[in-house]
């Protein structure tokens, strides 16, 4: 098979910042079709993963989580993903895909690759595809996961924790009619459900990989497959993974997998997401590690001196009651595309998002104060007051992510300041001397779940 180069290493979207590097998209041919695919990692042995219902390889970089669950799974592998024809940026309009032919995809994106043989990691009906092409290429499978897996979608008298034809019906007009929502999300990713970033992600992302129509197809012909026959062909390590809580697949789904797959070890996880990279994606990954490699590592972390700028929009509840749900939803999106266009403008990094505010990082004070003070004078131009708190203080930094008492000081400070205002502990004073930034002291507070008094000191604007 031949690849070609298809884009550069940074792609950027509608977030106007990068939440990760991203590696190079390529294509291999299968027959006349071009299937895009990704490799990610260096690792001893080569992973693929085969996604479920829809994707788009690069938009899924904009989600901070899911390029950690990436990140994560290439610490210990070399991590090939893949869009299967008709979905994001492989060949659309080729119509939904039988199962012989999202097996063909896998072949040829390993040999594009240039995998002889690979683990296959089949997440929710992605598993059908992957089971299939261990049952049928034991040769060139080294192992197999399924996560959120199931054997089929329709209901039958010895199958019971299917669907019936009118639910699917029903559920395909739902479906239709709120394209371009972040659709099902509370049933897929209950943790995330109330997350605006997530919520915009995750809409954005259904947008990027298929249109209605396409998804209704796949879904019409998902639905008439089978998997219970190729079940006892499987012949290689197999590794059955469910989250207790799932609540588009139930345990026994996976556990009925898990009894008709020969030696098959099911590990039930505590949790509610059906979607992997959400939830407790550490230990998920952990036992994906532990089953290929025999070890379970945690990512690498380190300790680091940072300061830490917590954010919150003021009155948003009585604002979202003032202009009602969409006009609310649309300032936020413009209240982020600020945050993030400042964020990149003074050198922070994005860490997480706090009900209507950020949490970021710098690795200097006076920066992070400046980009506070351009954060709240570009949000005054959108009708909205913000208020900031910074500590300066060590952490334990692994990956994108931070925790540390730094962090939970920054936010007990952001609470007590006023609208519009930026509030900063003694440390954050002292090491800025020489800036020409001034403070007025405001006096000794005690922080919420955090030992001892604090010396706090508001900007002067």
């Amino acid at each position: 098979m031949i690849a070609y180069l298809q884009s550069t290493v940074e792609i950027g979207f509608v977030s106007g910042i990068r939440t990760a590097m991203a590696p190079r998209t390529q294509y291999a041919k299968c027959g006349n079709l071009s299937i895009a695919y990704q490799v990610l990692g260096d690792g001893p042995i080569d992973l693929v993963y085969a996604q479920g219902w829809v994707s788009h390889l690069e938009y899924a970089w904009e989600s901070p989580d899911y390029a950690r669950f990436f990140r994560r799974l290439a610490n210990f592998s070399r991590l090939i993903r893949f869009d299967r024809r008709g979905m994001g940026l492989s060949d659309r309009d080729v119509g939904p895909a039988t199962l012989e032919e999202r097996v063909d995809d896998i072949r040829a994106v390993m040999d594009a690759a240039g995998s002889e043989r690979a683990a296959l990691l089949g997440v929710s009906e992605g598993g059908y595809m992957a089971a299939m092409f261990a049952a049928t290429h034991p040769e060139r499978t080294a192992a197999l996961i399924l996560c959120g897996s199931y054997a089929r979608q329709s209901w039958a008298p010895d199958y019971p924790w299917g669907i019936t034809l009118e639910d699917r019906d029903a559920w395909n007009t739902l479906m239709e009619e709120n394209w371009g929502e972040p659709f099902e999300l509370d049933q897929a990713a209950p943790s995330m459900a109330k997350d605006e970033a997530a919520r915009s992600w995750f809409g954005a992302y259904l947008r990027y990989s298929a249109s209605p129509g396409a998804v209704r197809a796949l879904n019409d012909l998902s639905f008439e497959v089978d998997i219970r026959g190729v079940l006892p062909s499987v012949q290689v390590p197999t590794l059955v993974l469910h989250r207790s809580g799932d609540r588009w697949h139930s345990v026994p789904e996976a556990q009925y997998l898990a009894d008709h797959i020969p030696g098959a070890k099911l590990v039930v996880l505590p949790g509610d997401d059906h979607l992997p990279w959400w939830g407790d994606q550490e230990r998920l990954v952990g036992e994906v590690q532990e089953f290929l490699t025999g070890t379970r590592n945690s990512p690498p972390s380190e300790r680091v001196l940072l300061t830490v700028l917590v954010t919150d929009i003021v009155g948003s509840t009585e604002k979202l009651a003032a202009i009602g749900d969409l006009k609310w939803k649309e300032t936020l999106q413009a209240h982020d595309g600020v945050v993030r266009r400042e964020l990149k403008n003074f050198g922070g990094q994005e860490v997480n998002r706090t009900g209507d505010g950020f949490v970021l990082a710098f690795t200097g004070p006076t920066r992070a104060i400046q980009c506070a003070r351009a954060i709240i004078q570009e949000l005054s131009r959108l009708g909205l007051t913000m208020r900031a708190g910074l500590h300066t203080g060590e952490c334990e930094r692994r990956e994108t992510d931070l925790s540390g008492l730094a962090v939970h000081v920054a936010s007990r400070i952001c609470s007590n300041a006023s609208p519009g205002s930026i509030l900063v502990s003694n440390t954050v004073k002292d090491l800025v001397v020489g800036s020409g930034i001034g403070f007025i002291d405001q006096g000794m507070y005690s922080l919420k779940g955090v030992p001892g008094e604090w010396s706090l000191f508001a900007v002067v604007e």
